[in-house]
């Protein structure tokens, strides 16, 4: 199968987490990011998980694209050693170019920001707004009461199949590189009275 992904966005927390495996599991995707030939888009940070699969592409060899906010890069959070790095004004501009510099989007374990992050590249797939595939990188399983949540929302007609099989969970690069590289958008919500 032809590799379309060249460019993969990386959400994920600005924190290390209590397990230090998630750094380790960072690390390791950052290298395993640079083996297969694809750059970094993400968050632009030094800290966490963003600072780790940054360094880990960058010291691999691989390109690192950075987009942080004013805000953030005047707190000192920016990560200087970046191929390329975006100052822009707001969250809002800063995943949707993010997202405009990918090919596809994952999310490793993170908090609150992460979450809102994904989410909206997920429903962006309903107004047919995103027509690139978004993966949640279910480490440990740290995203099951998503999956659960999401299998509710279907349940209870909130969340129609094809955009909940439009958002995959995994735990293995080759299988979300898999999915990325067969995904075909699925046609966006129509609403009926």
């Amino acid at each position: 199968m032809k590799q379309m992904i060249k460019r993969l966005a990386v959400f994920c927390g600005a924190k290390p987490g209590n397990d230090p495996d998630f750094m380790n599991m960072a690390q390791s995707f950052g290298a395993d990011m640079v083996k297969r030939g694809i750059d970094l888009v993400y968050g632009g940070g030094q800290f966490g998980l963003m600072g780790e699969v940054a360094n880990a592409v960058a010291d691999n060899g691989g390109k690192v694209y950075g987009v942080i906010t004013d805000q953030l890069d005047e707190r000192g959070a920016t990560l200087t050693s970046l191929h390329r790095l975006e100052v822009v004004p707001d969250m809002d501009t800063r995943k949707r170019r993010m997202m405009e510099l990918a090919d596809g989007i994952v999310a490793f374990p993170g908090g609150l920001g992460t979450l809102e992050e994904v989410s909206e590249a997920a429903s962006w797939i309903t107004l047919g707004n995103n027509k690139k595939p978004v993966v949640i990188y279910n480490y440990k399983g740290f995203y099951d009461p998503l999956i659960n949540l999401l299998d509710e929302m279907h349940n209870q007609g909130f969340l129609e199949e094809q955009f909940k099989a439009a958002v995959h969970f995994s735990d293995n690069i080759d299988d979300l590189l898999q999915f990325m590289n067969s995904y075909h958008a699925p046609h966006h919500r129509v609403y009926h009275n």
